[in-house]
């Protein structure tokens, strides 16, 4: 029997929301048993058969990730890569994709990159773990999660939403701005639209191209000191030039967020539902 692909889950947590008064959100105790946000979301990822965590942190999160973790969690191993940018030149770092490539040298295994405050399901996980298994070095995956399931019954958002061709591989990720469940027409969308919630699984050879599309982005730009370079948005520019195919896989899982701080107590009273449901 061959043995298994070891698969890294990738954690971005480099930065500091000002909604939450400068804390880290993803210590927010929200589980069952008083789990953080992020041990919920770890939990998830060793049942989805992980063998690695990554976590990409910043200036203002690394210590206090390395003192709450320290190099396992679980039995599994911890690594940590640092984003970093100069005060002096910019306002804020790079964007997702600099985030990614600041952990080029830790990666070396197909790996699931995904947000540190959003809770993806053990099964979405799981599906684009087991894809990774067998994907070739320029195959990607990310898992779709149904538009009306994942946007504010009030208010705007942004999302990325897939086309897809007929054979179920992504053809284009266009963000769409100022979305609202009321007015989902006047955009041309509906609530069965598959968009993205930054999800993605990938591999080190599709690190290597995001890493000179970073360098390219940064001389275009070096006289700006707020543009970011977008994960969707430069996955969707190599699917485009034919560099990297890319699989969507939908999910019946549910997406739980936490973008503000009235998020906490809603994604508490529902984890605490399905902790009963079990």
């Amino acid at each position: 029997m061959i043995p298994s692909k070891k698969i890294s889950i990738v954690y971005m947590v480099a930065g500091l929301s000002s909604r939450f008064g400068g804390k880290i959100k993803q210590f927010a105790q929200i589980g069952p048993n008083n789990e953080t946000l992020i041990e919920v979301s770890m939990q998830q990822a060793i049942k989805a058969c992980f063998n690695e965590i990554v976590f990409i942190v910043g200036e203002k999160t690394e210590e206090p990730f390395r003192q709450k973790f320290g190099n396992n969690y679980l039995k599994i191993p911890i690594n940590y890569a640092k984003q970093e940018f100069n005060p002096n030149e910019r306002d804020k770092p790079w964007g997702t994709v600099d985030a990614l490539v600041s952990a080029k040298k830790i990666i070396k295994n197909n790996f699931v990159v995904c947000n540190g405050d959003d809770l993806y399901g053990e099964k979405a996980l799981k599906a684009a773990h087991d894809f990774l298994e067998n994907s070739s070095a320029n195959e990607c995956v990310s898992i779709g999660y149904e538009l009306g399931k994942v946007i504010p019954e009030k208010g705007k958002t942004n999302r990325g939403i897939f086309k897809i061709n007929e054979k179920g591989f992504v053809e284009e990720i266009a963000e769409i701005f100022d979305i609202e469940k009321t007015k989902l027409n006047e955009n041309g969308l509906n609530e069965k639209n598959l968009c993205s919630m930054n999800l993605f699984g990938l591999t080190p050879q599709v690190l290597d191209l995001l890493s000179k599309k970073l360098d390219s982005f940064k001389e275009e730009h070096k006289g700006d000191r707020k543009i970011e370079c977008l994960l969707p948005v430069e996955l969707g520019n190599l699917i485009k030039e034919k560099k990297i195919s890319m699989k969507l896989l939908p999910t019946n899982d549910q997406w739980f967020g936490v973008t503000n701080p009235d998020d906490e107590e809603k994604v508490r009273i529902a984890l605490a539902k399905t902790s009963a449901g079990k």
